[in-house]
């Protein structure tokens, strides 16, 4: 590893600098401040427009940030004083995107689909042209099997279950070879046995492969369950950060206001 490298994976692979994010006269982020390490698996949760999704989008240049803060990925700067960088499209390239609606492209089998993990490593008339090397072919096989859908590798994408899309989805970053991976109400679609399934291959990416992994959730008691620290947000603002066992009464009530009950999945199914 060139010194370079190093110290970006010093940096961590996430650094989040008083970032403002407004949309017209609506702040959907505030001042927020945060740093998530290589190995850490961070829940971020808070009430809906508290700015979860709006971080994340921010993080990959999906969302241009206000002027005067600063996001860096992998000790690259990615966005600073509202402007994107160079560095961004690499960025992209290590943070595997997972999202609420999978993002696979229906009308292509689901291994086609896993494929285009792969675009980012060859010539782009190959990808469209199918002539994908054997190598990325037996890893994409490799990752659909680790996932528990390589069955269904022949279907097209829109005739499978939402559980079962979003195990693709999770096989394509694999193959992408994501460093890290940002995942935005990934089980928020899911019933509780497809989302559980899906939060255990995160935290086995995690735990296994030593990615660094940050996912916005809904559910406080996924968060709680499956992640070691968790970030809140309450109208843009960070408003708790911190091991997930503090997250007591008191904090919930702060965060969620009264019925915060109706933050916890398992309770209502």
């Amino acid at each position: 590893m060139n010194s370079s490298a190093a110290s970006a994976e010093s940096t961590g692979f996430v650094s989040v600098q008083d970032v403002s994010k407004t949309f017209g006269v609506f702040k959907a982020l505030d001042g927020v401040s945060l740093s998530v390490q290589p190995g850490e698996m961070v829940a971020l949760i808070g009430p809906s427009g508290s700015g979860k999704s709006t971080l994340l989008r921010s993080i990959t240049g999906l969302v241009d940030i206000d002027r005067g803060g600063r996001i860096e990925v992998f000790g690259e700067t990615v966005q600073v004083n509202g402007r994107t960088t160079a560095a961004v499209r690499r960025a992209r390239s290590r943070l595997g995107m997972i999202f609420q609606q999978f993002n696979l492209v229906g009308r292509l089998s689901l291994f086609s689909n896993v494929m285009l993990g792969a675009l980012g490593r060859i010539p782009a008339w190959k990808g469209l042209l199918g002539l994908w090397p054997q190598e990325d072919r037996t890893r994409a096989m490799a990752a659909l099997h680790r996932v528990g859908v390589a069955d269904y590798a022949a279907q097209r994408a829109n005739t499978l279950s939402g559980g079962q899309q979003q195990r693709g989805a999770i096989a394509r970053a694999i193959v992408q070879g994501a460093r890290a991976i940002l995942a935005d109400e990934p089980v928020a679609s899911l019933d509780p046995v497809s989302a559980r399934k899906v939060m255990e291959m995160l935290v086995e990416l995690n735990t296994r492969d030593g990615m660094g992994v940050l996912v916005t959730l809904h559910q406080v008691d996924y968060a709680i369950r499956y992640c070691n620290r968790v970030v809140a947000l309450k109208g843009g603002k960070l408003v708790y950060d911190g091991p997930a066992t503090g997250l007591d009464h008191d904090r919930l009530v702060d965060i969620y206001g009264p019925e915060f009950e109706d933050a916890f999945w398992e309770a209502k199914v």
